[in-house]
């Protein structure tokens, strides 16, 4: 396969590389040095001398709490860029995998969402993902649009990496227990986003590890998972965070991964997997 790759120095971006690259594709790693996404031209210019035969769209702006005071950035790099590669894939016959997130819900719902449950984002950031769902469902026939939370890597910032340096600095930790997801790690996610980008699987898909969990249950695994006593971490609300976060969370941002099951694909694995193998990883560095 040829796949082009945006965003290929985050996070995901770097391990979808890396995966593609190991089964033998023929990668275009475009970090934002090489490609800027809200740049019409350049993203058609790009698909147009690559060829690829997918377009795995995994550039964003997610720091959310900025997309609060920026909603025009927001709206710009997260649906705009996504009408750009939509349009691309349209012209040259390229499959779009574009990726998005929990915060399309409004997370006020018991048990966790489906892919046919009604988007309410109360972010911006939310607002900025969705819209990019509908420009590359809308844009780009066929498109694969695929939900994932709670993303976690051996690159770049997240979670896992926020409670092994805070275990190292302070004896208690404090984590809100009125916010629920479900952990997603990139080392998962990225093959499957690969496997999804071969079969051109239409539509919206969510795409997680298994369990959910709070950011205080969470944070008690990563402890567990690195030798350190889960005790030294105590819950709070997130009414209680100082200073208070622009942004509202999801307090449920669970993903029923119902389209996967129903495509009889494998589920990925329960959190804890690969928690304990990215922590071994990262403490032995």
């Amino acid at each position: 396969m040829r796949v082009l790759i945006t965003g290929a120095a985050g996070q995901l971006g770097r391990e979808v590389v890396m995966t593609c690259e190991q089964a033998g594709d023929v990668v275009t790693a475009c970090d934002h040095a090489m490609l800027d996404v809200t740049d019409r031209d350049a993203v058609l210019g790009s698909v147009a001398t690559a060829r690829p035969d997918a377009v795995i769209h995994t550039a964003a702006w997610t720091a959310v709490d900025a997309c609060e005071s920026d909603p025009e950035r927001a709206f710009r790099d997260n649906a705009l860029a996504v009408r750009w590669v939509a349009e691309a894939g349209r012209r040259f016959g390229v499959h779009l995998v574009h990726l998005s997130t929990d915060y399309v819900f409004a997370g006020d719902r018991v048990g966790a969402y489906r892919e046919s449950d009604e988007p309410a984002p109360r972010s911006e950031y939310g607002r900025s993902k969705r819209a990019g769902e509908l420009e590359a469902l809308t844009g780009a026939p066929g498109a694969t649009v695929v939900r994932a939370s709670w993303v976690c890597g051996e690159h770049g910032a997240n979670m896992v990496k926020t409670v092994l340096r805070l275990a190292g600095e302070r004896e208690e930790l404090a984590f809100v227990d009125d916010q629920r997801g479900h952990p997603t790690f990139t080392a998962d996610l990225a093959p499957m986003l690969r496997r999804l980008a071969v079969d051109r699987v239409p539509g919206l898909i969510h795409v997680t590890n298994q369990r959910a969990v709070s950011w205080f249950e969470f944070a008690r695994e990563v402890m567990a998972a690195a030798g350190h006593d889960p005790e030294r971490v105590r819950p709070i609300p997130t009414s209680a965070l100082i200073p208070p976060r622009p942004a509202v969370r999801p307090a449920n941002g669970a993903l029923d991964n119902a389209v996967l099951r129903a495509l009889g694909y494998p589920l990925l694995d329960d959190f804890a997997v690969p928690l304990k193998a990215l922590v071994k990883r990262l403490i032995a560095r």
